[in-house]
């Protein structure tokens, strides 16, 4: 992603989750031959039931984490305003077969 396109990510909303991949790169003189693998952050998400890793650089994820987050609470506020919709129908409903 660019910079400019990272800028204009932070009101969106993205679903998914924020891992972090984790490998050697197999040289054999790298730190990593013997210690602790080189680790990159990255987006899983689906799409279809096709599982998608988006790798990114480490000044990504802040924004990444605000979108992820923003999806969230939409989600949130969706459940609730369906509820709530279930809600008002039942008691119309029960309040015509009263009637009927």
């Amino acid at each position: 992603m660019t910079k400019q396109s990272l800028e204009s990510v932070s009101g969106v909303l993205l679903r998914g989750s924020l891992i972090t991949l984790k490998r050697k790169c197999g040289k054999p003189t790298c730190a990593c031959a013997d210690g602790e693998p080189h680790t990159t952050p990255a987006l899983s998400y689906s799409v279809n039931g096709k599982t998608h890793i988006l790798t990114l650089r480490s000044s990504d994820v802040p924004t990444i984490r605000q979108a992820l987050n923003n999806y969230k609470v939409a989600a949130a506020e969706l459940e609730k305003k369906a509820i709530s919709g279930i809600s008002r129908m039942t008691v119309n409903i029960m309040k015509a077969k009263r009637k009927a």
